[in-house]
């Protein structure tokens, strides 16, 4: 029996600046903090010739090629894996749909899982790389590198994607202080609005490579707030890094008219008048979850619970991918 598992991941700047439409152009900048919220992948051999999969459906099939679940059939032809005379399981901590970059995580978690039953040693890179190879150039999703990245890595981290597809990594370097004050002041609320991202996503891919000067200015302006959210972490001076996310949030919204919706913004504004410094929807837009920077979570909290939505309280997850038990 092997247990993997992938953390989930909070966007902290920069978002949207990792698609390839982008990046291969102007270099893309973001920083990602992993949370302690994760997706499993269990594996386990049988003594049935036929590949089980089980996840929100289930297929029992006789080879690889029949797997309906394009990422499962994907992963287990890259890593060669049979199939036969083995059961797979996912399960998450937190549903698809909700900006949490489940899939990314999903998608890592698997191919660690396939990759130890086969006892090989991956490197965290080529590990997130055959994770985007899988969903980028094969099943040509119009995502971008943060999911895949942050999951394996785990930590408050950096990421700088080049022109030429090279993905720079680094730690976002804090004192234990503001590390701590941090964890302490994001607080996080499900509204309830569950979506897929493509549709919003896809619109971004297409107005970038057409160089639609809006989007591109949008872009630009957010990978600038990156680069200044990053430096304010490393500062410890978090109210400047409410007013970035605050910023942020706002070149979001005006990137796409599917970002929010009535009750979303309603939430965002009585989230600000009851005492949070800057927010954020997490993720592409349209649902999830909204996240506030506050130093005063009461407040916020009472706030919140009013108004209908469910906090999941959370902390930083520092081990990225990894194998929970191998026996």
């Amino acid at each position: 029996m092997i247990i993997a598992r992938s953390p989930l991941r909070i966007s902290l700047g920069g978002g949207g600046t990792d698609l390839p439409s982008y990046y291969r152009e102007h270099e893309g900048f973001l920083i990602a903090a992993a949370i302690n919220k994760y997706v499993y992948i269990t594996l386990h051999e049988t003594f049935v010739e036929d590949c089980i999969v089980k996840y929100s459906q289930l297929e029992r099939v006789k080879s690889v090629d029949e797997i309906a679940h394009p990422i499962i059939r994907e992963a287990m032809r890259l890593t060669k894996t049979s199939g036969n005379y083995l059961e797979m399981t996912s399960m998450s901590d937190i549903p698809a749909g909700t900006g949490l970059g489940s899939s990314g995580s999903f998608t890592t978690a698997l191919l660690h899982a396939l990759h130890t039953h086969d006892r090989r040693l991956v490197q965290k890179h080529e590990l997130a790389e055959q994770a985007c190879k899988i969903e980028i150039d094969i099943l040509k999703e119009p995502i971008g590198k943060q999911d895949q990245y942050i999951a394996v890595f785990g930590g408050i981290t950096s990421f700088r994607f080049t022109r030429d597809d090279r993905v720079v990594v680094e730690p976002v370097r804090m004192s234990n202080e503001t590390l701590a004050n941090l964890e302490d002041n994001l607080v996080m609320f499900f509204t309830g609005y569950t979506r897929a991202a493509s549709s919003i996503l896809r619109d971004q891919d297409s107005r970038t490579k057409e160089r639609d000067g809006a989007m591109l200015d949008n872009l630009h302006r957010v990978k600038e707030i990156g680069l200044a959210s990053y430096e304010a972490l490393r500062s410890g001076d978090l109210r400047r890094f409410a007013a970035l996310m605050h910023e942020h949030w706002e070149l979001k919204r005006g990137r796409s008219a599917g970002m929010g919706n009535g009750d979303i913004d309603r939430w965002y504004a009585l989230a600000r008048e009851h005492g949070a410094l800057g927010g954020k929807l997490i993720g592409a837009g349209g649902g999830g979850f909204l996240m506030f920077y506050t130093e005063d979570k009461t407040r916020v909290r009472h706030a919140m619970r009013e108004a209908g939505l469910t906090e999941v309280r959370f902390k930083f997850d520092f081990e990225g991918t990894a194998t929970v038990s191998y026996q």
